[in-house]
């Protein structure tokens, strides 16, 4: 069995440093534990939300210790400490930063969790991939079109392991209904539909801008983006309605859903994109982001529809989320929950597939893969690579682009960007404030 530092050496990249340091050893109770030359050690930076959901799917997995978290509410490092001591019987060796780039600083890690709001996504992955890191980065991975092409290009570089945070790629049922897709038996697919509709989720109320909460560092909260008052409106769970930070839900959940949209017609970029909606359900809302959109992208052939509610949960065939490929045949329907086939009543019996329901966890999956591949060192294994990532993250930011400009756009396939120059440069890349900037890679 090789030792620790041929196992650093043969990785992708040279991390530098020990790797045995004192950590949270996840896996202490398995039967036949993981010799320390196979163990990964993990940090996590954004721990909220996702960012918290991965760090518990990270410690299921062989072989995997978290050494450090990091968090600019010390609220919430305080509370996932208490969190953590209740899943493990030591925590005193894990390490606590607010400032992520000290993490990075840290030789012993492996890898890193990026979990903080989109508007931070890039800068640290490319900051993570120029520290000698394996990357797992929450979905969507690039706040526009620029950021995600900048990510590509810095794992190009850096030759790290990056994985996006779109489990739904490691789920048996998602894999087996494309493969239906892809068999032709649905026949001539026109048009795909996909949706989201959420009744959980209300309009924001107005509130007043109000003092930074004790012990948030609000100024690295925001970082590249604009200097704002502090809102809770604006912060944790509720950024994703802010253009500042987020994309609204056609970002949130679209990138989940459009990516098997795109996957199951095997294609990428549409040749135009027009958007209709707005905020219908209050307009008076806190919100900036439309509570009501639908988007055409147009291909040949075919069209794929994004269509989003906010406060309402009666979406298409009876599901309040999913992706219907609509055939000659029959339409197939997709959703978290399975998939199933409704056949054409003129072909009745002819594409008979009755309801396949979800049977595994595509989250801790996807963070299987994750560590099987930083160890095999066989990148076109990975369920979500950055490039994927990157293409769907884009894809969304059209329609989102669309809506805000109110134009039909044009995109330059052999540019590989719209037609409207105007758009490009207004729309293509996320401005960056109070001294940020991407690397140059």
């Amino acid at each position: 069995m090789s030792s620790r530092r041929d196992f650093l050496r043969n990785t992708a990249f040279v991390a530098g440093g020990s790797m045995l340091g004192s950590a949270v050893k996840a896996n202490a109770w398995l039967k036949n534990p993981v010799a320390p030359s196979d163990q990964l050690n993990v940090a996590a930076i954004g721990i909220n939300g996702q960012g918290w959901s991965n760090v518990n799917a990270a410690m299921k997995v062989a072989g995997v210790n978290i050494v450090a978290l990091c968090d600019v509410d010390q609220n919430v490092l305080d509370k996932r400490m208490v969190d953590l001591g209740k899943k493990v019987t030591d925590t005193s060796n894990v390490k606590l930063y607010a400032d992520y780039r000290k993490l990075l600083d840290q030789k012993d890690i492996d890898a890193v969790i990026i979990g903080t709001p989109d508007h931070w996504h890039a800068l640290q992955m490319i900051h993570a991939s120029q520290a000698g890191k394996h990357v797992f980065v929450e979905k969507p991975v690039g706040n526009s079109i620029g950021e995600c092409r900048a990510m590509v290009k810095a794992q190009q570089r850096y030759n790290n392991v990056v994985q996006c945070g779109q489990w739904q790629r490691s789920q048996q049922h998602f894999s087996d209904a494309i493969d239906f897709v892809h068999s032709g038996k649905l026949g001539n697919i026109r048009t795909v539909k996909v949706w989201c509709y959420l009744d959980w989720k209300q309009p924001l109320e107005v509130r007043a801008n109000t003092l930074t909460p004790p012990g948030v560092d609000y100024k690295s909260w925001l970082g590249p983006a604009p200097t704002r008052p502090f809102n809770p409106n604006r912060f944790h769970f509720t950024f994703r309605w802010f253009w500042d930070y987020a994309g609204g839900l056609m970002t949130d959940w679209g990138v989940h859903l459009l990516d098997y949209a795109l996957m199951g017609m095997k294609v990428a970029n549409p040749k135009r994109i027009s958007t209709v909606g707005g905020k219908f359900a209050k307009p008076d809302s806190a919100d900036e982001t439309p509570d009501t959109l639908m988007a055409m992208y147009e291909f040949d052939g075919f069209n794929i529809i994004w269509d989003h509610a906010v406060g309402i949960g009666n979406g298409n065939y009876g599901r309040d989320h999913g992706v219907a490929f609509i055939g000659n045949n029959g339409t197939l329907v997709l959703n978290r929950g399975g998939w199933e086939v409704i056949e054409e009543k003129k072909n009745a019996g002819k594409v008979v597939e009755p309801f396949h329901k979800s049977s595994d966890n595509g989250l801790d999956k996807h963070w299987v893969n994750f560590v099987d591949v930083i160890k095999t060192k066989k990148l076109g294994d990975l369920r979500c690579p950055i490039q994927a990532g990157a293409d769907i993250a884009s894809f969304s930011q059209m329609g989102n682009i669309a809506y805000r400009t109110g134009e039909k756009l044009v995109w330059d396939e052999n540019k590989m960007q719209f037609k409207d120059e105007a758009i490009n440069k207004k729309y293509f890349m996320k401005e960056y404030f109070n001294g940020y900037q991407l690397p140059k890679i």
